[in-house]
């Protein structure tokens, strides 16, 4: 006579269901990771990989009492200026004319600016370089002594600096 166990009996399932536990552990951690390459490689994919804007540093002064506004570009990457915009802002107020950068003689400016934003000058912007601005009484806000002046540059619609600094 042979001992077989009851395939009715409780053991004889447990011993069959415990050779299929790493079974279904191993595809199931299997799954897991290529869910999880499948989710890193579209991430990957997502991310560009066109140049940015410049880098670049710049200084703002403001004088108060001539409306002049002096940006000193003063590290990093040249600046090519006829792709640059410049927005002028007077405690949080744009002037009602904004500088069409380069340029010589624009409404709302007095004279011409100096440096690169000069349309007469050389058009690259280069660290050490100023550019300077002479804000007309016609343009609004005026610019007074006390007054937070916020400039936004940008180059080909990517801003690259926001300075703000108190006019004296």
């Amino acid at each position: 006579m042979t001992d077989r166990p009851d395939a009715n009996h409780p053991t004889a399932t447990l011993g069959a269901s415990r050779g299929l536990s790493p079974l279904v552990g191993l595809v199931a951690l299997l799954a897991l990771t290529v869910a999880l390459a499948a989710v890193v490689a579209v991430g990957v994919g997502a991310l560009s990989l066109e140049a940015g804007a410049p880098t670049t540093a710049f200084d703002l002064a403001v004088d108060g009492e001539t409306s002049t506004i002096t940006i000193e570009h003063v590290g990093g990457e040249p600046i090519d200026v006829t792709a640059l915009s410049m927005t002028v802002a007077v405690d949080d107020e744009d002037l009602t004319n904004q500088p069409p950068v380069p340029f010589v003689g624009a409404t709302g400016f007095d004279g011409t600016p100096t440096g690169p934003f000069n349309a007469a000058t050389d058009s690259e912007w280069r660290a050490g370089e100023r550019a300077t601005v002479v804000v007309a009484d016609t343009n609004d806000p005026h610019i007074e002594t006390g007054d937070v002046v916020t400039v936004t540059l940008t180059v080909d619609d990517a801003r690259i600096a926001v300075l703000e600094a108190t006019a004296r």
